[in-house]
């Protein structure tokens, strides 16, 4: 049931910020992820916070926030942006919570580790972040620099959350979520079980597809089994689906949401 999922909305107005919101709520979805990304940062992306807040208090939202596309003159002035925006969120928004993202390209010296070290001197540690970790790298060069990034986070003792980047090859995720269940069970101090894994989701479709193999997203793995097949690409993401399930892993659904017809194409895909 879609109740049980997160689903990201994505806009470039208010009229188009409610008009998703209201069907959101009609449809009973409750828990909302906005994105960092595009025209929606900076002051757009604070105004968003505080229309919300005054307008849509009963909704559980999650606001991301990419170091990379909040960078303004400088180091120095970006990051008291950030704490501002910090304030901002817990004026206006019950789930004091942010997921923090170093953004495609990281900058020199402001993406997410740089900040959390930062913060142990501004923060107490009852302010929650969510972090990415992308459990889809194939060498495992790669795949170790992930995972020692994912525990310099978690050493932060600010982490509250990690989110699955979205990829298609199951054995890869399961060999990460192997590996997450270790060091909650050999450091539980570090990986206690009230920090929340969530898992980013697509709906595989001919669009979303094409889209990706005209303009692959950095760090985004989709096998050419998924690509080129969507019936294919269809089994892959269900087995994802009942992966996360039964690894208690809340889904991120990122797949446009705002129409009946999408409603129902989600519907049809998730319910099976």
């Amino acid at each position: 049931m879609l109740s049980n999922y997160r689903v990201e909305i994505s806009f470039k107005d208010f009229d188009q910020l409610k008009k998703k919101l209201d069907f959101c709520i009609d449809k009973k979805i409750y828990k909302i992820n906005i994105p960092c990304k595009g025209n929606l940062k900076k002051d757009f992306l604070l105004e968003v916070v505080r229309f919300i807040g005054v307008n849509y208090k009963n909704l559980d939202v999650i606001y991301h926030y990419s170091f990379y596309h909040q960078f303004y003159l400088n180091k120095d002035y970006s990051y008291k942006k950030f704490l501002n925006f910090i304030e901002v969120n817990k004026t206006y928004n019950k789930n004091n919570e942010i997921l923090l993202v170093s953004g495609s390209k990281k900058r020199n010296q402001f993406e997410v580790l740089n900040i959390l070290e930062k913060l142990k001197f501004d923060l107490s540690k009852h302010i929650k972040f969510g972090v990415a970790f992308n459990p889809y790298f194939f060498e495992e060069s790669d795949y170790k620099i992930e995972r020692n990034r994912l525990l310099d986070k978690l050493n932060s003792y600010f982490v509250k959350s990690i989110w699955l980047q979205f990829g298609s090859e199951y054995n890869q995720l399961a060999r990460e979520i192997n590996f997450l269940n270790k060091i909650k069970s050999l450091s539980p101090n570090l990986f206690d079980n009230e920090i929340k894994i969530y898992g980013s989701l697509f709906i595989p479709s001919k669009q979303f597809v094409a889209r990706f193999k005209f303009r692959p997203w950095r760090g985004v793995y989709l096998s050419n089994k998924y690509l080129n097949s969507l019936e294919e690409s269809g089994k892959i993401t269900k087995k994802i689906i009942d992966f996360y399930f039964n690894n208690s892993i809340i889904p991120l659904l990122e797949t446009e949401l705002s129409t009946e017809k999408q409603f129902i194409e989600a519907r049809k895909f998730i319910d099976l």
